[in-house]
C-alpha cells in the first residue's frame, strides 16, 4: 500500500483533471489539449473560425476560461451560428479573447488576488476589458461586463503554455 500511496503522490503534481472525458497533458499546449475534450468542440470550432489557433499554440503564458458546449448552447438561439459566420469574425474574436487573460493564473493565485482585493479581483483580458473574479459557494465566479456570472467548474488544467479553467457560461464583453 505504501508504494501505491507514493505512486499517486508522485503523479499528483504532474496530473491534470480530466476534461470532457479526456486526459489533459501538462506537456501539451492549450489547443492540443482542448481538441481532445468532447465538452469543448464548440469552443475549438470558434477558435479555428476566429483564426486564434496559432496564438493559443504560442508560448503564452495564457489563462483561458473555457466555456463548455453546454455554455454555448445556452446562448440565445442563433448566437453561435451567427458568430461563426466569416463576416462576424471580428465579433467572434472579441468574445473569445474576452475569455483569455495574459499570464498563467492558477486557482490559488486567483483566490489570493480576490482576498487581496477585498473579495474581488479585476482581470484584464486580452480583448481589453475586465472580468471580475470573486469567491462564491467555495468556488470561483467570473462576472462579465454585462453582469453575467460564470462559475469555474474545473480549475487548474495545466498546459505547457498556461492554464485552463473550465466555466459553465459564455462571458460577453
Amino acid at each position: 500500500m505504501a508504494s501505491d500511496a507514493m505512486a499517486s503522490d508522485a503523479a499528483a503534481p504532474a496530473g491534470n483533471p480530466m476534461v470532457g472525458g479526456a486526459a489533459m497533458s501538462a506537456d501539451k499546449d492549450i489547443i492540443d489539449n482542448a481538441v481532445n475534450s468532447k465538452d469543448h468542440t464548440t469552443l475549438v470550432a470558434a477558435v479555428k473560425a476566429a483564426g486564434l489557433v496559432d496564438t493559443l499554440k504560442g508560448p503564452g503564458p495564457f489563462t483561458v476560461f473555457a466555456p463548455t458546449n453546454e455554455a454555448f448552447a445556452a446562448l440565445p438561439a442563433g448566437t453561435v451560428d451567427g458568430l461563426l459566420k466569416p463576416e462576424n469574425k471580428a465579433d467572434l474574436t472579441k468574445v473569445l479573447t474576452y475569455h483569455v487573460v495574459p499570464g498563467a493564473v492558477d486557482a490559488a493565485t486567483l483566490k489570493a488576488q480576490i482576498a487581496a482585493g477585498g473579495g474581488k479581483a479585476e482581470l484584464k483580458t486580452v480583448q481589453g476589458e475586465t472580468l471580475t473574479a470573486s469567491e462564491r459557494d467555495g468556488g470561483i465566479a467570473l462576472t462579465d461586463s454585462k453582469g453575467n456570472v460564470a462559475m469555474v467548474t474545473i480549475a487548474d488544467v495545466m498546459q505547457s503554455n498556461g492554464v485552463i479553467h473550465v466555466i459553465d457560461k459564455v462571458l460577453m464583453p
